[in-house]
């Protein structure tokens, strides 16, 4: 009778064991490290995929707005929110595309100008005088290099453009397919929360952008109303760079005034003034009372937080990243108070009982 072979002994087995594990958190530190690689190479990719949604939300809610007044179904309704809104936008460049093309070639050929009036004006003061040489100083060639990077994107500005474009379309024309996509990737267990989760980031989207383009008409009608006022060229332009420009909370509306107080600078000090306060004035309107009206009922965004979102995605993809800061954040907020504040709260009650 043949004798049984001698088994391995526990230590062997532990040996084997122990190594098995090393391997297997080898392989998790292997693959994390390169789903972090392919995160940080793709980030502007993700970025315009959370932009073409911000379109979607649009499309979406603009139909929300048509189904209410009409009560006719969902699909009309799409169709006719995306084909009125490329309709209004082709209506509007028709009628003032024109002057606005001559208003932003004569501010291309007069900047310069305006510039040198501004620091000849400047320099008529101490304060003035001391601005502009602590300006003067720094290296043209370095600010204007840290510029174009700061601006620039992964494929070119009209190529982001395109893909955003078609991205939001595609969403827009089937929502529930790439919803359901996302909840099948969720465990069984969350995906009535999932459900909850999405709907409730559809709804402060929503609310987030009807706020938004409430208070960039708004910001574009009172300032050309007072540009034109004042009597300051190219006032529609300047208008308009002040309504897209308040796209970026903090920074967008600071950057807009710019240009009207150089203008300013062309007739007088004081016109640059009368300038300055006129855009601060508007812009606390538009900050205090327009939009707390139509976003603190869904979502409230700490100013703070608002800045460092911003200086963060400006710094990982930037004027892409800074555009996007504000929804990314709203994003945030919502997840965390879903995912983490109710479920403390919802612990914190069943510890109770």
């Amino acid at each position: 009778m043949a004798e049984p072979r001698n088994r391995p002994t526990g230590k062997a087995d532990d040996e084997l064991s122990f190594a098995h594990k090393v391997w297997i958190v080898v392989g998790i530190l292997a693959l994390s490290v390169c789903l972090i690689l392919i995160l940080r190479v793709a980030f502007n990719v993700l970025l315009m995929v959370f932009a073409g949604s911000l379109i979607a939300v649009f499309f979406h809610g603009f139909a929300d707005m048509i189904q209410r007044w009409t009560k006719w179904k969902r699909a009309p309704c799409v169709i006719i929110s995306v084909l009125g809104t490329f309709l209004l936008l082709g209506t509007l460049f028709w009628f003032m595309g024109n002057t606005i093309q001559h208003q932003i070639a004569s501010l291309s050929d007069e900047f310069p100008k305006v510039v040198k009036a501004a620091q000849a004006k400047l320099q008529q003061t101490s304060w003035g005088a001391k601005l502009v040489k602590n300006v003067s100083g720094y290296d043209a060639t370095q600010l204007m290099t840290t510029a174009q990077s700061f601006f620039s994107t992964s494929f070119g500005v009209l190529g982001d453009l395109y893909i955003i474009l078609f991205l939001g379309i595609f969403f827009t024309s089937a929502p529930s397919l790439y919803k359901n996509g996302i909840i099948k990737l969720v465990p069984p267990a969350a995906k009535e929360n999932a459900h909850v989760v999405l709907d409730r980031l559809s709804f402060v989207l929503k609310g987030w952008m009807k706020g938004m383009l409430l208070a960039m008409c708004l910001i574009a009608v009172l300032t050309v109303t007072g540009l034109s006022v004042v009597g300051i060229p190219m006032a529609l332009t300047l208008a308009l760079l002040a309504g897209l420009l308040n796209f970026i909370p903090n920074f967008g509306p600071l950057i807009a005034m710019v240009p009207a107080v150089l203008l300013g600078f062309m007739d007088s000090a004081n016109t640059a003034i009368i300038i300055a306060i006129m855009y601060i004035l508007i812009q606390t309107l538009e900050s205090n009372i327009i939009t707390p009206m139509v976003q603190k009922k869904m979502i409230d965004l700490p100013p703070a937080l608002t800045i460092i979102s911003q200086v963060l995605m400006g710094t990982l993809s930037g004027v892409l990243g800074i555009l996007l800061a504000t929804p990314i954040l709203a994003v945030v907020i919502v997840l965390v108070d879903e995912l983490y504040v109710k479920r403390q709260k919802q612990d914190a009650n069943i510890g109770l009982e």
